[in-house]
């Protein structure tokens, strides 16, 4: 993922110079295509082609809701400070880029399918869940992205990351994460790896099955 900081780290510097929106009634949604301030949301809606992000602090109550070709990023891989709490789960349908880091999630993480490997806001698409704490477990199905690193998460839950088809013959890097139930893994392509993350094994209290099991 370092050669993908220096690539798109840019991203900050985008969201410290646009203004931010602000937030909407805590009872509504917030259909998001732009800046999402620091603040309290009650569901976050990212649609069709949107792009949101933020640095936070951040708190959504009532899940973060991601349509076909949105990119969502929420902090970065270059800045460690707590980004926020996402309660109700993370949901993704045929999303660009799903990227978040150093969060609080609880409900798990739902990704399904992609996009394609080229497109939205950075030129090419990928998944970046990094950081973060995951309560729920985390499932990954069929993402066609550019690359994909699930990468130093600590989960309660089954995670399973399935038929991830990507460009990068680097991606689908799932390193130096703790696990606290199984890691499930079949299909994807390229295999699971290290790549060049230098991470480290998973510590997994379950089963590693599949392609997942020397990770």
């Amino acid at each position: 993922m370092r050669k993908f900081a220096t690539l798109f780290g840019l991203s900050t510097i985008v969201i410290a110079l646009v203004a931010a929106a602000p937030p909407a009634e805590a009872a509504g949604a917030t259909v998001c295509n732009g800046p999402l301030a620091p603040g309290t949301y009650h569901r976050v809606v990212v649609p069709d082609g949107a792009f949101c992000f933020s640095d936070g602090p951040v708190s959504i109550r009532a899940g973060l809701w991601i349509s076909w070709g949105g990119t969502f990023v929420l902090g970065s891989d270059e800045d460690t400070s707590a980004t926020g709490t996402i309660g109700g789960g993370v949901h993704a349908s045929d999303p660009a880029s799903v990227q978040i880091h150093q969060a609080r999630i609880n409900g798990g993480i739902r990704i399904s399918g992609g996009s394609g490997p080229f497109g939205g806001p950075f030129d090419v698409t990928f998944n970046a869940i990094e950081d973060n704490v995951i309560h729920g477990g985390a499932t990954v199905t069929g993402y066609d992205g550019f690359w994909f690193g699930f990468i130093r998460n600590h989960v309660s839950g089954t995670v399973r990351l399935s038929d991830n088809t990507l460009a990068d013959p680097d991606g689908n890097e799932y390193v130096t994460n703790v696990i606290h139930g199984s890691l499930m893994c079949w299909g994807n392509a390229p295999a699971p790896q290290v790549g060049d993350s230098e991470g480290s094994p998973n510590e997994v209290s379950g089963a590693k099955t599949g392609q997942c099991t020397n990770v």
